[in-house]
């Protein structure tokens, strides 16, 4: 079976956007199909993301709507939703459709608005989001998300000692690394004392330790490996491509500091790649809120348990590091606009692999993982590129 290679790869910068959801998913779309060399009547299927607009947009039928923004009508469309994972499921879809030989080129990527440019407060974004939480047991408590990841961040804490400023050295990591990205939302420099002088939000969180809600676009063009060399974009392999649920409610899980999900999504991307976490040169994660990072990358077993609160701190997941660990300034600092979060980071793992991603670039990077999470980690996918010899 032929396995898959992303040969084109595209983003909007992620922050505050006032155009249509169209036009903002047609500053990332076209872009990666200039890249691979791909004009609209060479794709063959369109796989799109986004979690919210129902809500947001009052528009549920968005995919041939971008379709035919795109000129692409007429081939298969279809909208995925799952939550903050959303555009990660609709790429895997990609992934195997193109691996069972089904299409040969196929678009990918997620738009969402999530500003106030939407015409909707924070307070009512907020409630927005929380419909990805347990609709009878959790959202009559009003818990929303900062309290779901505080809650998990706190067992870490009683376990393995993890402390605030441990935490607040993942923000002021993340952020020093979207200073280098062009369309990151956050490019400023930070340091503990800010993060741990700004608001608390839900303890142990304070508001440096959470992603900002952003509006933006990501896209990919997912071709199968063997024909990868037939386009223009530089291919990089997509090797594999794990995707896991757990349980929902939050008090239903069976493990709290790092997600079941997360682990076994992982176990099958290494599988279907046949790597070992020790082969993965850098990753990016879904770093919602700082103490998500720290309980990811040891659900990817990147490092032991419990050595996850020392990584930033001690320098370990800079980009210069051992291992990097959100180049992009992840959510925390690139931002979060939750339906082009997936395939943003599948851009990110493409130009690191091309060696083509300035001065946040990985030193002789190889091997990347992707991890993105939905819900209360209810969804999990993670994603193995490889660049290609």
């Amino acid at each position: 079976m032929p396995r898959a290679a992303v040969v084109g790869a595209g983003m909007s910068p992620f922050g505050h956007h006032d155009a249509p959801l169209e036009e903002l998913f047609a500053d990332a779309a076209l872009p990666a199909m200039d890249d691979a060399g791909v004009s609209a009547d060479e794709v063959d299927a369109f796989y799109f993301g986004n979690a919210l607009a129902g809500q947001t947009e009052n528009d549920t039928h968005l995919a041939p709507t971008l379709a035919t923004h795109l000129g692409l009508q007429g081939i298969p469309c279809q909208r995925f939703e799952d939550a903050c994972a959303t555009s990660s499921n609709a790429f895997k879809h990609a992934v195997q459709a193109v691996e069972s030989g089904i299409h040969d080129v196929a678009l990918v990527g997620g738009v969402e608005r999530c500003t106030p440019e939407t015409g909707l407060d924070t307070d009512a974004m907020t409630r927005i989001f929380a419909s990805a939480s347990h609709r009878r047991y959790e959202q009559p408590t009003g818990l929303t998300f900062p309290g779901v990841f505080a809650l998990l961040t706190k067992r870490h804490m009683h376990e393995y000692g993890t402390t605030e400023e441990e935490l607040a050295a993942v923000a002021v990591k993340n952020h020093q690394h979207g200073q280098y990205n062009p369309n990151a939302h956050f490019g400023q420099d930070a340091t503990v004392e800010d993060v741990l002088e700004s608001p608390v939000v839900a303890d142990p969180f304070h508001l440096m330790d959470c992603c900002p809600f952003s509006d933006g676009a990501s896209a990919v063009v997912v071709v199968a490996d063997d024909l990868a060399e037939s386009f223009r974009g530089d291919p990089v392999a997509v090797t594999g491509v794990g995707h896991r649920t757990d349980a929902v409610p939050l008090a239903d899980k069976t493990a709290i500091t790092a997600t079941q999900s997360a682990r076994d999504a992982a176990s099958d991307a290494y599988a279907q790649a046949g790597i070992e976490a020790a082969d993965v040169d850098f990753a990016e994660v879904h770093d919602c809120f700082t103490g998500a990072e720290v309980m990811a990358i040891e659900a990817l077993d990147l490092v032991e348990d419990g050595a996850g609160r020392h990584a930033a701190a001690e320098g370990t997941t800079y980009v210069d590091g051992e291992l990097p660990v959100n180049p992009s300034g992840g959510l925390k600092a690139k931002g979060h606009p939750i339906g082009a979060t997936g395939t943003a980071q599948i851009v990110e793992l493409t130009e690191q692999l091309r060696g083509a991603a300035g001065k946040r670039q990985v030193e002789d990077a190889s091997t990347g993982v992707a991890h993105n999470l939905g819900g209360d980690a209810a969804t999990t996918v993670v994603t193995v590129m490889e660049a290609r010899a």
